[in-house]
């Protein structure tokens, strides 16, 4: 028309201007921030409750305005939440699997209702996630809820368990912990970060306007981690998880330690995750991919480039060519600036070169995206990512080395792989040690998937059937830890007093004197690197019976450098071949079944017949683990979108174990065979009270086809070895039975690097009695061993 002033769809593609927004699901969102006179309450028993007096924290939205404020809760909403959610713990608990699912499946449909004011809210406090996400996540534990009975019948919940985030964790990280919490029947408080609050407090709302009991899910909020301790303080309390920044995450670890409550972590902010393109991807798709990643999307990690050095060229000739005329990345703050202009300055001083969309403005909070080629992975802007738009560029020759880049990294979350040889991609994902692979493809999750955080990137499974079992405890179980409160001890001195007993034998005493014992590392019989020897006594006697080393921090070392020596290629071999090694370890045991009888009945002052007895079970648990080890062995997962997935089960690697004095023999062999069953290599410390019948097994272990360095063992006092273990940075768990200061004190050392921990109380232990072991006990000491990572395999 004459004299028209409308764009033509020419002119809006050649200027590139966006369009009017859609003002329906904004002016919905903001309607219920209004409704709520933007002061959001804690929301509790399933209402919104606003007590007076209490401090607030505001929340800016993407402009800097103010979007809305959140109550920080102080110790009397903590009590009274815990108190609201035994109550809805005992109403939703009661409700049969089929009423739960029904209720999961309902919310599942309210969300879908109300998903574009679900979405755009995320998208004001800036913590965006999709609402067709939470809806997957919702119908997939929905369906769990239904077959939790079938599936798990040994299986149960575990009261109340508190999910704690960091405030730059994504809605959808906490979500992942929320829901499955639930649909296995217990109670959760929340303590979300800052800028998941608000969506979170809307998600609490509907679901308990889909039927979930009040009390069943609370949302408690504050001003920092310090609410988090007051929540793991209270009794009802059974289990903390966390996600979110690693510090926070030290802090929460910490701040707990001592109180009888499991805690466990997941590390998904900040990681540093491998981006490995080979020659033989499509290079093309690689780089559009790269440049996603790196450039476009939120970033929760930090992305390395590894490019293998024939398609250098043409990689770094592409990111030049989609980088041009990219506009400055906006930093959080004028610190920030600071540190990226640190890491570019480094950089060049080690003759990395730059790519870059533009010039760098002199100053202001904003950024170029910027590839840094030619970096080392010792280099300090690898190895500490400042929080900007930089993409660190290193090259490899092989698939070994691109392997050894990947790996080169104290995070172990996720990595991403580009070629079109699947057996190349298959073996390099086997190879890395990562908790989720994508192929030609990344940052695609799903619910179904388990994911494990490898090395520091965390100490529980979340996704798929392997992830409901933080939230179970078997039936047949009480917990492990006993509610305490900390007591007040000098973490450093910890361990460092010497035994009062230990002496040095005199070799020349005549051969009716006392057994001069010796421990076994790198499979052979040494003297401690001490010299030093304890004597051991029978219970309420006087009398020598024999003298054991006095071990301590440097056979500890000796033992794990053994240890990893051996544990890749033990890992490797089939299930087969290790469940032979086992039975022929069983074997070991019958031919010597008389002398571990023996050690034992003048060791603990049983009768001979109740000595064979234990020795009879300890060569059946051993048959038990053999069977089991070509059992669990993962699948693939029915992916909603194109292409497959593999939930693969993966060792844990160098595991320490601290064993009980109840069963000496069979404790030892019940934990060594499932660790060792699953590809872990182990350095064990046996009972201080009764560690002859763990001796007594070296030269059964020495005539079996294990390899040489897989079991270790080293006696001595229990508080000095335990923290050799705990200060050891290879050591990936610990498995303890010991005191109350063992227990608080390696809840707060295995913090860096993160260790997995199973603590129980010598005495208090769910599993006192070893010959009567429920087969969900069994099970849980299995999955105590292994760890999981999953294989995306996109298809067209």
């Amino acid at each position: 028309m004459a004299g028209s002033t409308a764009k033509t769809v020419h002119d809006i593609f050649q200027s590139m201007e966006y369009g009017p927004a859609a003002t329906s699901s904004t002016a919905t969102a903001q309607a219920w921030l209004d409704h709520h006179s933007r002061s959001l309450g804690l929301f509790i028993d399933g209402k919104f409750v606003c007590p007076a007096d209490r401090p607030s924290r505001s929340l800016a939205d993407a402009k800097g305005g103010n979007l809305c404020s959140t109550v920080c809760a102080e110790e009397d909403d903590v009590s009274q939440c815990a108190s609201s959610a035994v109550v809805g713990h005992r109403a939703w608990g009661d409700l049969s699997c089929h009423q739960r699912a029904k209720v999961l499946l309902r919310s599942a449909a309210a969300l879908g209702q109300h998903g574009a004011c679900v979405s755009e809210l995320c998208e004001l406090c800036e913590a965006s996630c999709a609402a067709s996400s939470l809806v997957r996540l919702l119908q997939y534990y929905g369906s769990w809820a239904q077959l939790r009975d079938a599936l798990v019948p040994d299986w149960k919940p575990l009261g109340v368990v508190a999910v704690v985030t960091s405030d730059d964790c994504s809605l959808y990280s906490l979500m992942l912990k929320v829901i499955p919490a639930l649909a296995m029947g217990n109670s959760v408080i929340v303590v979300p970060g800052r800028s998941s609050a608000p969506p979170t407090l809307l998600l609490a709302q509907l679901f308990t306007g889909a039927g979930l009991p009040a009390g069943a899910l609370n949302v408690l909020t504050g001003s920092d981690m310090s609410l988090c301790a007051r929540v793991a303080r209270n009794a009802n309390v059974g289990y903390v998880t966390y996600s979110g920044n690693k510090q926070d995450g030290v802090l929460l670890c910490k701040s707990t330690a001592g109180m009888g409550v499991p805690v466990s972590v997941s590390p998904n902010i900040g990681a540093r995750c491998p981006f490995i393109v080979f020659e033989s991807a499509d290079i093309d798709s690689a780089v559009d991919s790269v440049m996603e990643a790196a450039f476009k999307k939120r970033r929760e990690v930090h992305w390395v480039l590894c490019v293998q050095e024939s398609v250098l060229d043409s990689v770094v000739a592409r990111l030049g060519l989609r980088m041009a005329g990219m506009k400055c990345v906006a930093l959080h703050s004028d610190g920030d600036r600071g540190l990226v202009d640190a890491a570019v300055r480094d950089a060049q001083q080690q003759g990395a070169t730059l790519v870059q969309s533009c010039a760098a403005p002199p100053s202001g909070a904003q950024y170029p995206p910027t590839v840094l080629c030619g970096a080392a992975p010792s280099s300090p802007f690898v190895v500490n990512p400042s929080p900007g738009p930089l993409l660190p560029l290193m090259t490899f020759r092989s698939n070994t080395e691109a392997v050894a880049l990947g790996n080169h990294s104290p995070h172990g979350q996720a990595a991403s792989i580009w070629t079109e040889d699947l057996t190349l991609a298959l073996e390099t994902a086997k190879s890395l040690s990562v908790g989720l692979v994508w192929v030609n493809s990344h940052s695609v999750s799903d619910p179904c998937l388990p994911v494990s955080g490898h090395k520091d990137s965390g100490t529980c499974t979340d996704g798929g059937q392997e992830g409901l079992y933080q939230f179970l405890l078997p039936s047949s179980s009480s917990s492990p830890l006993p509610r305490s409160s900390p007591v007040s001890m000098d973490y450093a001195k910890f361990g460092t007093a010497a035994s009062p007993a230990a002496i040095i034998p005199d070799d020349t005493n005549p051969a009716s004197a006392p057994k001069v014992h010796l421990q076994f590392v790198g499979g052979k019989p040494c003297k401690s690197v001490s010299g030093c020897s304890v004597a051991v006594r029978p219970p309420g006697g006087a009398t020598v019976l024999a003298y054991c080393p006095d071990g301590g921090r440097k056979d500890v070392r000796n033992a794990v450098e053994a240890a990893v020596k051996v544990q890749p290629g033990w890992m490797k071999k089939s299930p087969s071949a290790r469940a032979q090694s086992l039975y022929s370890l069983a074997k070991g045991l019958e031919a010597k079944r008389r002398d571990l009888a023996a050690s034992i009945s003048v060791q603990t002052g049983l009768s001979m017949d109740e000595a064979d007895e234990e020795v009879e079970l300890s060569i059946a648990r051993l048959s038990d683990w053999a069977a089991y080890c070509d059992k669990v062995q993962g699948g693939s997962p029915p992916v909603p979108q194109s292409g497959s997935a593999l939930s693969l089960p993966a060792a844990l690697g160098v595991v320490g174990v601290v064993l009980p004095d109840e069963s000496p023999l069979l404790s030892m062999v019940t934990l060594l065979g499932a660790a060792v069953g699953n590809g872990n290599a182990v350095v064990m410390v046996p009972s201080e009270k009764y560690p002859l019948p763990a001796l007594a097994l070296i030269p059964v272990l020495q005539s079996s086809d294990l390899p040489a360095g897989l079991v270790n063992i080293i006696t001595g006092s229990r508080d000095q070895l335990t923290a050799a273990l705990a200060t050891h940075s290879v050591i990936k768990a610990i498995w303890y039975w010991g005191s109350a200061e063992g227990c608080q004190y390696l809840q707060y050392t295995c913090t860096s690097p993160l260790k997995t921990l199973r603590l129980s109380r010598q005495k208090e232990d769910g599993v006192k009695d070893w010959a009567r072991c429920h087969p969900s006990l069994l099970e849980e000491v299995w999955r105590n061993a292994v760890q999981w990572k999953s294989v995306w395999i996109p298809t067209a």
